[in-house]
Order: structure tokens, then sequence, then C-alpha cells
């Protein structure tokens, strides 16, 4: 019998999809503002043939999935012969979390984090409290639905910080999101809740500049030392909903179009602040051992003046065609993307240890 070329099936949750489903309960302003998130999976489309090609190099056959045609991709091919990267997550808005689910259903292996972490990642609430049990420096927080406290905040004498729960790429984030009394930040969670249905997270504000830590495991044997850890200068103190919306998607698209299109500017974190740098590793390397995150995900922090480590957030499925992960890969493994993902696939298909299938 011929020998079956493996495969690498991309399931990504398109934007319109998300959209349409979301309009109904949110309104259209609003849905098509929480679909925007997944505009890595619009952007991501034009690298579809280089992604090919670079695969065909070696040895596989790229196929991108939609989300809601993954169930049926996967019972169409024999245990074994593919390996499935989940492009989006999501438990509550988006449905990503379900791809690695279904392909463990389905008896795949899955590129990255078992199927727990897609869920833990998107409750920021519910995720600060098990790295913060974890020992990590996460801003202790409080949580409010609709200006009622379930959680009570905690002290703070700098204000406070208030975004969505379960919602990423920074929709619900305004220039008024830091706030400096309770009641402030009650007022907030009501505007989240008016629009988005969604809880709000109410931390004390932590100064400093923002970081973004980026993986990817193109060597299977990668550890901290191949996190890319970065400053990124968008010329704010935090960044927001309409930040985010310039940069990717059709939004990004349009800005390009007429010259509007500008990037925050990126700054290796260990160039100037070297503790900061070591103790962003230490952080990653005590996740990687505790949570098990593997093979590609990204961190967000605040890193203050004298070395002071926030620990914000991380991801499973980070944004692979937005400016940030492009210039990891081309600083750290001197790749363009669409060979970065097909290297990845193809020396973890060697290797053959998954979390999942």
């Amino acid at each position: 019998m011929p020998t079956v070329r493996p495969e690498l099936l991309l399931v990504h949750e398109p934007v319109a999809a998300c959209e349409a489903r979301l309009t109904g309960k949110l309104g259209a302003q609003a849905a098509g503002e929480v679909a925007s998130y997944l505009a890595q999976c619009t952007d991501i489309v034009a690298e579809f043939d280089a992604t090919a090609q670079a695969c065909a190099g070696h040895g596989l056959r790229f196929v991108p999935v939609e989300l809601d045609r993954a169930a049926a991709a996967f019972a169409a091919r024999r245990p074994g012969e593919a390996l499935i990267w989940t492009l989006s997550d999501g438990i509550a808005y988006f449905r990503g979390s379900a791809g690695p689910a279904l392909a463990r259903l389905a008896g795949h292996p899955v590129l990255g984090a078992e199927d727990s972490l897609f869920a833990l990642c998107q409750d920021k609430f519910r995720s600060g409290a098990v790295l913060r049990a974890l020992g990590m420096p996460v801003p202790q927080a409080g949580l409010c639905r609709d200006g009622g406290w379930i959680v009570a905040p905690p002290p703070s004498d700098t204000g406070f910080f208030v975004k969505p729960n379960r919602l990423g790429a920074k929709i619900g984030i305004w220039p008024d999101s830091r706030c400096a009394t309770p009641d402030e930040a009650a007022h907030l969670s009501r505007r989240i809740f008016a629009a988005y249905g969604d809880d709000a997270v109410v931390q004390p504000y932590v100064r400093g500049r923002n970081v973004r830590a980026s993986f990817l495991a193109v060597d299977p044997a990668a550890g901290v030392d191949r996190l890319g850890v970065f400053f990124v200068e968008s010329g704010g103190d935090f960044q927001t909903m309409a930040d985010s919306l310039s940069l990717y998607g059709d939004t990004g698209a349009a800005a390009k179009a007429v010259g509007a299109y500008a990037e925050p500017d990126l700054a290796a974190v260990a160039a100037t602040q070297p503790a900061a740098d070591r103790k962003i590793r230490d952080i990653a390397s005590g996740l990687m051992r505790a949570l098990g995150l593997r093979d590609v995900f990204s961190m967000d922090f605040r890193v203050e003046a004298d070395d002071t480590v926030h620990f914000i957030e991380f991801e499973i499925c980070p944004g692979l065609p937005c400016f940030d992960f492009r210039a990891y890969c081309s600083s750290e493994w001197r790749l363009g993307l669409p060979e970065a993902m097909a290297a990845t696939a193809a020396a973890r298909l060697r290797d053959g240890k998954f979390n999942s299938g």
C-alpha cells in the first residue's frame, strides 16, 4: 500500500461565522467587535499557499479547516494520519477550545497545550486564581457583574484597571478603563455587561511597560532560552480596543491601504532590564512545568523600572500572523511564519510526544 503523507490540519474559527452567531445575542456592533478577536483567522488566509509549500518541503500536506467542519475532517482521517493545530481558543464567545477536544475524541495528536488550558486561559478571573496559587506575581482581582460585586476588589492606592473576564484582543478595554474607585469600576462593569454580557475583572492598576513573551518550539527540545521577551511600545499606557482593531483583520488592511497602519515598536527586555528578562523566563519555565505549557504560547506582563514584574495573562493560541509573533519567529528562529509553522509541525511529528491524542 502507498505511504500516506501526514497532514497538518490548522483549525480556525472564521470571523464571519462568529459574528453571525453572536449578532442575535449582542447586536451588530458588539458582535463585530467581539468577532474581531478572530482577525488572525482572516489574516492568516494570505499565508495558506506559502504554508502549504513550506509543509510540502517537510513531507507534510497542509489542510486549513474551518471550526464548524472540524468534526467531519477529523472523522475522515484515521488516527495517526494528521496533526491538529488549533489557531483560536475560547469557551464563551469563541468556540476554538472545541478543536483539541474533538481531535482527542477522534484519536489525533494535537500540537500545543492540553485541552483544559484552552478553557482556563480564556477566563481571566479563574486563570488568575490558579496562577496566584502557583505563586506567580499576578495582581489580585475582584469580579463584578453588571455593577454587583461577586468578589470585592482588593484595596489599591493606585486605582483600578477594569476589563472583561472572557474576551480577548482588548475588546471592552477603553481609554477610561483605568479608574480611581470601586464605584467607578462598578460603573465600568455595567458598561461591559450592557455591551457584551460579560463579567468584569477589577485589578489594582500596576505601573510599568507592556511586555509580550512569545514561544514556538520549532525544535521540540526548545526551552525558555528560545522565549522571545519584548517591550511593546504603542505610544500609550495600555492598549485599547480601538488600538487593537487598527492592527488586524479588515480594519488593519484598510489602514494599510491608506498608509495609516502603524505597528507598536518592539524592544528586547534583556537589552535594558536583564533581571526582569530572567524573572519572566523563570515564570515561563514554572508554567511549562506546572501547567503543561508547550509548543506554542504567549504571555503578557507589566515591567517596572526597578525590575518588578507583574504577570497579566497567558494565551495558548497566540495570534500567529500578528506583528509581534512574526517578529519573534524572525528574530529567534530566523524563519518566516509559514516555514516556522511547517518546521514546528514536522519536528513534533518526528518527536512523537503530544499532550493529547
